[in-house]
């Protein structure tokens, strides 16, 4: 398969998921995009077209965050070191966009997976914006 056409598929899927959830004020969604270096995660709230709050993991370089052991990666050993340090950068992504969130009163989200398989990246994400208190 070609990388044009994974792309399509997951765009595909992407506008399926996307017809089924839309995001309000109150409960915006959360979307996330994953390329092949960084992740980055937005809250959008669908009714005013507008994005709320946004994440990326440039950001945290940025800001020169250490990076923290955490629960998303609990075996290491099995992993790639590659892998692990991707998985904890989104993990660390997910918290940051928590926090932006709770800053801005929000605690309910509606959670869009962006058409990516809800594994690795995009799980760690989501566990990370779940321990940063916002609830899906």
């Amino acid at each position: 398969m070609k990388a044009s056409e994974k792309h399509q598929n997951r765009f595909r899927r992407h506008k399926r998921i996307k017809a089924k959830l839309r995001g309000t004020s109150d409960r915006p969604r959360l979307c996330v995009f994953r390329s092949a270096k960084h992740i980055y995660a937005q809250l959008i709230d669908d009714e005013k077209g507008k994005t709320v709050a946004a994440a990326s993991d440039a950001e945290l370089k940025l800001k020169g965050k250490k990076e923290k052991e955490s629960a998303a990666v609990k075996n290491e050993k099995s992993e790639p070191k590659k892998m692990a340090r991707k998985a904890l950068l989104a993990y660390n992504v997910g918290k940051l966009i928590a926090q932006k969130a709770q800053e801005k009163k929000i605690e309910k989200i509606v959670f869009d997976r962006g058409g990516y398989k809800y594994h690795g990246r995009v799980r760690a994400l989501a566990d990370g914006a779940r321990d940063g208190g916002l609830k899906f």
